[in-house]
């Protein structure tokens, strides 16, 4: 069901707050709402994280975007089969390094503005799975980094 508005969907507040403990920064927040085996899992970045982990996404993304924001454009969802489904975008200012697998981007300055789709598989009101599935290319496209990203990374 595509919903674009708030619904009464239990799965979908659960998520809207998930967003929102993201926005304010509250890490140990954001880790309850995910089930005692839960993940995160970032796509284009390649890693999976688990327990007290999950917050690391907070981190990571709130120090190297302090005015992060994510506009929620779209939400699905699929009640009868615990699923939701967001279209939204990623905006921010690089004012911090970026901590990625194979190294850091020292902050450049620049304004990202990027499209995201995250999955999210729900179990008993928690989040059970988030599959975010963020566009890397355009965002290193957007700091100026994507030509030479090998000299970029610290």
């Amino acid at each position: 069901m595509k919903a674009t508005k708030k619904s009464n969907s239990k799965n979908e507040q659960v998520i809207r707050e998930l967003y929102r403990t993201a926005e304010v920064k509250d890490t140990k927040a954001f880790v309850k709402l995910f089930t005692d085996d839960g993940y995160f899992w970032d796509v284009s970045a390649g890693v999976k994280y688990y327990g007290a982990d999950i917050g690391k996404t907070v981190d990571i993304y709130a120090t190297a975007f302090p005015d992060m924001h994510r506009e929620l454009i779209e939400f699905f969802v699929l009640d009868d089969e615990n699923v939701v489904i967001v279209e939204l975008k990623l905006n921010g200012t690089h004012n911090g390094p970026l901590a990625l697998p194979a190294g850091s981007i020292p902050a450049t300055k620049k304004v990202m503005s990027s499209p995201c789709c995250d999955m999210f598989y729900m179990e008993n009101g928690k989040v059970k799975a988030f599959h975010c599935y963020n566009a890397g290319t355009i965002i290193f496209a957007q700091l100026g980094v994507l030509a030479n990203l090998s000299a970029a990374m610290k």
